[in-house]
């Protein structure tokens, strides 16, 4: 079916009595299976919704925040720069303090430090994640079990019926079929989400890890008693 043909489709669909009502029949006639893929979708577009959030708050203007941190470093030392991570939220914040907080032990645990808290942060962006690829999984096969049960009925219509009438068996193959539709839309709208949060974790991932290497390199500027803002921009 050719984009023509299935925006006439639409069309048609919508004139008959809306593409609502259409859908809601469909359905009704898809059977029990059809429940319960619905269930994974609003589950698995729950977990998304939280992902987003999430991901939002974790969100942080990388070379804004960076400069920030920088001057804090300049006119006040470590103690001033921990308040400028505290004041901010994001997950680069979050590893930046910690980093921080260790600093005064040298620059070996401050860089312990924020290797051992960027594993958890990398833990928390990915919190989640897991149950929406269960979703994306789980969708398909609840629509293809759906249409072999619905494939069953039709071949048991057939028998009853002792004859094999093109009516009996179309009408039988297409509503069994529904489901396996269904669970496959299901599943293609939650993968989209899901490359997405792959993508975007990547990004606040990567920002992480240059970030704390100029956060480190900061340090050592700090503790030989050289500016730190001079090196602005220098990796970014």
């Amino acid at each position: 079916m050719d984009i023509s043909s299935l925006v006439a489709f639409v069309f048609q669909a919508a004139g008959d009595g809306g593409v609502l009502n259409w859908l809601q029949q469909k359905y009704v006639d898809g059977g029990f299976f059809m429940h319960p893929i619905l269930g994974t979708l609003i589950i698995g577009l729950a977990f998304c919704i939280e992902r987003l959030w999430t991901l939002q708050r974790a969100s942080v203007n990388t070379k804004k925040f960076l400069l920030s941190v920088k001057k804090a470093l300049d006119e006040g030392g470590v103690q001033k720069a921990l308040e400028v991570c505290a004041n901010n939220r994001g997950s680069i914040a979050s590893v930046f303090q910690a980093g921080l907080l260790r600093a005064d032990e040298g620059i070996e645990a401050a860089e312990k430090a924020i290797i051992s808290y960027g594993g958890i942060e990398m833990a928390f962006l990915e919190k989640g994640l897991v149950w929406i690829s269960l979703c994306i999984s789980l969708a398909p096969l609840l629509g293809f079990t759906g249409t072999v049960q619905g494939m069953i009925e039709a071949f048991d219509a057939i028998k009853e019926a002792k004859n094999i009438s093109p009516e009996i068996v179309a009408g039988g193959i297409s509503v069994a079929l529904l489901t396996t539709l269904f669970g496959l839309v299901c599943a293609m709208i939650l993968q989209v989400f899901y490359n997405y949060f792959v993508s975007r974790i990547d990004r606040l991932v990567i920002d992480m890890e240059e970030s704390s290497i100029e956060l480190i390199d900061s340090l050592v500027l700090l503790k030989s008693g050289k500016k730190v803002a001079a090196g602005i921009g220098a990796k970014k």
